[in-house]
């Protein structure tokens, strides 16, 4: 359940919004209308997310915010507020808040930014503990395995949590790289204070920049107000870019500025911002490789690779992949509502025959197919998806230093002729084939789609929509268990 917390002294229109937005069971939403109504609750029962009144009757929203980060920094504040005080919402950004929504409040931006929020609140929260054996293998967000290569990433996360240097972890698509960057977070000294994460492939180039270091009024086309990047808004925290091999060369120029100065000017700006922020940043790719060929700055990667920690595939991880399927099965059978509680032995023979060129993330995926077809207590060959289904092929195992290649007619029919936009374009197509596909699994269920796609529900309705794909309207109980 997420507890949300709305400290505003008009009771007409938007606690009324809110609970419209986000409705019981799988939301509790609390409604206060004092700042300090506001402060006793959350040093009570801290909630996820906080909806905070600029205009309070007994102190201003700025204090209230001020009093709330000395209470716990790591709750993602969203201001509410009139056009008018926007300057006032500005300034609690650059203090840290999360975001600001002006009145009256539009739901569906509502629902995204205390969705983003939400999702924030778990990325500091979910613990991500270092375990070396399955004593407690249902502890969530536990990093497990004990292969000599991830006792190496327990020492090296030791090593350097402590430490307030940046710190790159590299390692295929789907290894974990985030809850290593988490668990590093979580045991260093900033473990109270934000943790913010921004995926720098998943945004348009021309977007990335304002994201990371905000703009100014006016810079851009599209640009009526001030915007605080996440540079900014993460001060005294710690920023986890992800896939920073996908970066824009002139944009890892500012990133190396940052690194060594901790200063940087929004875009559109000639004000020279200060911000203290410990980066940690991960990457799929080969740093080394594209420095060489001029895709990738030398200095940049000289700085980030002080401190490296590498996760191996997970083909490479031996005896941990049964130790991670049997956790999987236990939480996506308690989540989907099934009574699977353990593998055939040639269902997990299959598994461990097979190359995982997605590695752990398409092992959960897996895994959730195989669970939404499943009847019985116990998981057989036949629930598995394709390669490891029924047919019984399975895709060759890879070999140690090989890469997982794209293996896709999508791709392969669209190489060598004059397209420009391949990425796009593939994943697009990728999305047609497979979200009907996957709605069919799950019986018209977006929430059941959602877990298996692992995307937020939101985000799938969006891919639904922009497709031109039919909605299906989700039951009573789907709509209960939103989020």
């Amino acid at each position: 359940m997420a507890n949300l917390l709305l400290i505003d002294d008009d009771p007409s229109l938007i606690p009324g919004q809110m609970r419209q937005a986000f409705p019981a069971p799988a939301h509790r939403v609390e409604v206060v209308g004092t700042g300090a109504e506001g402060l006793k609750r959350v040093g009570s029962r801290p909630p996820d997310v906080i909806l905070l009144d600029l205009g309070l009757p007994d102190q201003s929203g700025l204090e209230v915010y001020q009093q709330i980060r000395r209470i716990d920094a790591r709750i993602p504040v969203i201001f509410v507020t009139m056009a008018k005080t926007a300057d006032a919402a500005i300034e609690a950004m650059k203090q840290g808040a999360y975001d600001y929504l002006f009145k009256p409040l539009d739901l569906q931006q509502l629902r995204r930014v205390v969705g983003e929020g939400l999702e924030v609140a778990w990325r500091m929260r979910e613990p991500a503990i270092l375990a070396e054996t399955a004593t407690d293998p249902d502890v969530e967000g536990a990093i497990l395995g004990s292969c000599p290569a991830m006792r190496e990433v327990y020492k090296a996360i030791g090593r350097v949590a402590a430490q307030d240097v940046p710190v790159l972890i590299t390692g295929e698509s789907g290894t974990g790289k985030e809850l290593v960057a988490r668990a590093i977070y979580q045991h260093g000294p900033r473990g109270k204070a934000p943790f913010l994460a921004l995926n720098c492939a998943a945004i348009p180039e021309n977007l990335l920049e304002s994201e990371l270091f905000g703009h100014e009024k006016g810079a851009f086309t599209g640009a009526d107000r001030r915007r605080i990047g996440k540079f900014e808004q993460c001060n005294g925290g710690t920023l986890f870019l992800d896939e920073i091999g996908d970066m824009p060369l002139p944009l890892q120029a500012k990133i190396l500025r940052v690194l060594q100065e901790q200063s940087f000017e929004r875009v559109g700006g000639n004000e020279t911002v200060r911000t203290d922020v410990r980066l940690i940043a991960a990457t799929h790719r080969d740093l080394k490789v594209l420095s060489a060929e001029g895709r990738f700055r030398p200095d940049l990667y000289y700085r980030l690779g002080v401190f490296t920690i590498h996760l191996p595939p997970l083909r490479e991880r031996g005896d941990d992949l049964a130790l991670l399927a049997e956790r999987y099965l236990r939480r996506y059978s308690r989540e989907l509502g099934r009574e699977v509680r353990e593998f055939a032995p040639e269902a997990m023979e299959r598994l461990r025959s097979y190359g995982w060129p997605g590695n752990i993330r398409e092992l959960q995926s897996v895994l959730k197919q195989a669970l939404l077809r499943a009847s019985g207590t116990v998981l057989l060959p036949a629930f598995l998806p394709e390669p490891l289904g029924a047919t019984g092929q399975t895709a060759p195992l890879l070999s140690a230093g090989e890469e997982p290649g794209v293996e896709t007619w999508i791709v392969r029919q669209r190489l060598g002729s004059d397209v420009r936009d391949l990425y796009a374009h593939a994943h697009r197509e990728l999305d047609r084939l497979l979200l009907p596909r996957v709605m069919e699994y799950a019986r018209g269920s977006q929430h059941q789609a959602a877990l298996l796609l692992g995307i937020a529900r939101q985000t799938l309705r969006l891919k639904l929509r922009d497709l031109g794909l039919s909605i299906t309207r989700p039951s009573e109980a789907d709509e209960d268990d939103s989020g």
